[in-house]
């Protein structure tokens, strides 16, 4: 397996070639399909990168023929840039973001309409976490106004939906300072105090909150039934609870908003075979994700999140085969 750190340069960098491509119309980065492939995930301190390393090993033990390379990235805004480019043939992502990328409606890909990206599944909810220190004076997401927040990093879903809850609760861009950076660095500038708060959405539970909350007292802030109708309103975002049992610090469950982690992949490169192997491994053979999150993927919620995006042929197949409802 390789491994290669993803810049937030790039990110500028790869807005700027799709610019220059226009949007639709097939003019992504097509391609000879491939078995050779390379999986997008996001940052080592996440969720993204160690489940994509497991399902790399998956789907090499039984695809025949099928090589997967795994890549630390800025995650899903990037993972589908890249996918469009036909540098990457597949990447996780949020399925909000998969679906504004799909409609043109990405800030970050500068309104590109992918037209090469096609649903694989819905893995597991990603839920939004809003984490102070326990010693804090931040109460509630009102008292987060003229603080300074991490709020994901370049490219992210997290990114997306931190500028949802902020303005939902009516905090403009002028009034907070925000930390454009990545989970793990946000949680130790969080234990160091150089930030008030952080925002990040990830599958529940996730290590780097555990092991943050070994060293540090730290809360999770909720949000309120207006600031998540209005969220709900803005984004695919939905109404949830994280359990009381994820994390040892809590005591009652934490009102939030969740997305749905999803894996998708090229339409260009990704055969409809190849694809269908990809997906049958994946249900197949859960019970060897050591994450937590694995317990969470089944096909029949493989379609939660799906919206716009279109199904990939691979997985239409398998899915009619299983007997699960398609959209």
């Amino acid at each position: 397996m390789t491994i290669r750190r993803i810049t937030t340069a790039a990110i500028a960098a790869l807005a700027l070639t799709l610019t220059a491509c226009g949007s639709g119309g097939g003019e992504g980065g097509g391609g000879e399909t491939t078995d050779d492939l390379t999986l997008g995930t996001g940052g080592t301190s996440g969720t993204y990168y160690p489940l994509g390393g497991e399902l790399a090993t998956i789907f090499e033990s039984n695809v025949d023929g099928v090589t997967v390379n795994y890549v630390e990235s800025g995650a899903s805004a990037e993972n589908l840039g890249k996918i469009y480019q036909g540098e990457w043939q597949m990447g996780f992502t949020q399925s909000d973001t998969a679906n504004d990328a799909v409609n043109g409606e990405l800030e970050d890909l500068d309104g590109t309409e992918l037209d090469n990206v096609g649903w694989l599944a819905s893995l597991y909810p990603e839920a939004a976490h809003i984490i102070v220190r326990d010693d804090s004076d931040i109460e509630s997401v009102d008292d987060l106004k003229g603080k300074k927040i991490a709020v994901g990093d370049a490219g992210s879903g997290t990114r997306a939906i931190s500028d949802a809850i902020l303005e939902a609760a009516d905090i403009g861009e002028s009034d907070y300072t925000p930390e454009i950076t990545d989970f793990g660095a946000s949680t130790d500038m969080l234990g160091d105090k150089q930030i008030d708060a952080t925002i990040f959405v990830v599958g529940t539970p996730v290590a780097g909150l555990t092991q943050l909350a070994a060293s540090t007292d730290v809360r999770l802030l909720e949000l309120d039934d207006d600031v998540t109708s209005a969220i709900e309103e803005s984004t695919g975002a939905e109404s949830y609870d994280i359990p009381a049992d994820a994390y040892d610090f809590l005591d009652e469950d934490v009102p939030t908003v969740s997305v749905f982690a999803a894996l998708v992949a090229s339409t260009d490169q990704v055969s409809e075979d190849t694809a269908y192997g990809l997906t049958k491994a994946l249900f197949e053979n859960t019970d060897d994700v050591t994450l937590d999150v694995g317990q969470l993927i089944e096909k029949d919620t493989a379609m939660q999140g799906i919206g716009d995006v279109p199904l990939h042929p691979g997985a239409e197949k398998y899915f009619e085969e299983e007997g699960v409802d398609l959209p």
